[in-house]
């Protein structure tokens, strides 16, 4: 544990918060320092793009924090946005634009795009140099074999907070919850691979795995990734675990003046008695995706 961790937050429980927000902010702070040496230095300034296609309530927030984030460190960020009716041809079209800009360090296509739109091909033709998000074939290639390459940004987010919060990984049974290619597959390879954070046993589950409740029981650490509101309860873990939430789910809620409230994959005050740490919703891993993604973005710079 670096000198850097300093952000437990107790609940009256003793339960370890990890404030995902707060420590984003601390590694902003950190990301800011070096682009302004970069400056004095009249070095190269990060530039980050974004495409938005469409009108998606959740995308248009993501972005518009990616955009802010990278304002309040000194990056420069720009935001291309197109309508939904957009074709596949004019958006591999703006693709290869930014390939080929040599400004541009890295960019991103956020999903999920128009059901008409292909995301395989999107991603396929993204050059892998500056495939920021870490979703590339070249990028995830280099992931599994251990080799140096952009990592997707929530897993990156988890092993980063893992690492500053000084949670030990080796030896550890890692349960993780849902099998996507932006989470669930690339976060099992991360934590099993050799390293700190990682060494991890990993099990990762899914829809169809049976007895469900008897894998999350061995968890040491619990990634919860499958995308169903609090699903998971105190009676699917066991005392002393440590819980990663990256479910973020709107469940109606009229007592709120918006109508829900969001909430994790886990039922947080059903475990906040029960458990060592644990992540809130929001304000756990989301912050810590964006992160990710400047910290990527840098490198790239840096490449380049």
């Amino acid at each position: 544990m670096t000198d850097r961790v300093y952000l437990w937050r107790k609940t009256k429980f003793s339960m370890k918060v990890l404030d995902g927000k707060g420590l984003a902010a601390t590694i902003k702070e950190e990301l800011k320092q070096e682009v302004d040496t970069i400056r004095l230095a009249a070095g190269k300034i990060p530039h980050l793009a974004a495409v938005l296609v469409g009108e998606d309530p959740a995308s248009q927030v993501y972005v518009r924090n990616k955009v802010r984030s990278c304002e309040r460190i000194g990056f420069r960020s720009t935001l291309i946005r197109r309508p939904a009716e957009m074709t596949q041809t004019e958006l591999m079209e703006i693709v290869a634009e930014l390939n080929e800009d040599s400004d541009v360090d890295g960019f991103i296509v956020q999903l999920p795009l128009p059901d008409h739109l292909d995301e395989d091909a999107v991603n396929l033709a993204i050059d892998p140099r500056k495939d920021v998000d870490g979703f590339t074939p070249v990028n995830i290639g280099m992931m599994t074999l251990g080799l140096p390459s952009y990592l997707p940004a929530t897993p990156n987010g988890i092993m980063t907070m893992l690492e500053r919060y000084g949670i030990p990984t080796s030896g550890k049974e890692v349960v993780v919850l849902g099998r996507s290619n932006i989470v669930g597959k690339p976060i099992s390879i991360l934590l099993g691979r050799k390293g700190d954070p990682g060494n991890a046993t990993v099990t990762m589950c899914h829809s169809r795995t049976a007895d469900l409740a008897f894998h999350t029981r061995r968890a040491d650490i619990l990634i919860a990734a499958i995308g169903i509101p609090e699903m998971v309860t105190a009676d699917m873990v066991k005392d002393g675990a440590v819980i990663i939430d990256v479910g973020i789910n709107r469940v109606a809620d009229s007592t709120k003046e918006r109508g829900y409230r969001l909430c994790g994959d886990v039922n947080y005050a059903d475990l906040e008695n029960k458990v060592a740490a644990m992540t809130p919703v929001p304000g756990g891993v989301g912050p810590m995706t964006v992160v990710s993604l400047l910290m990527n973005t840098l490198e790239a710079s840096k490449k380049r």
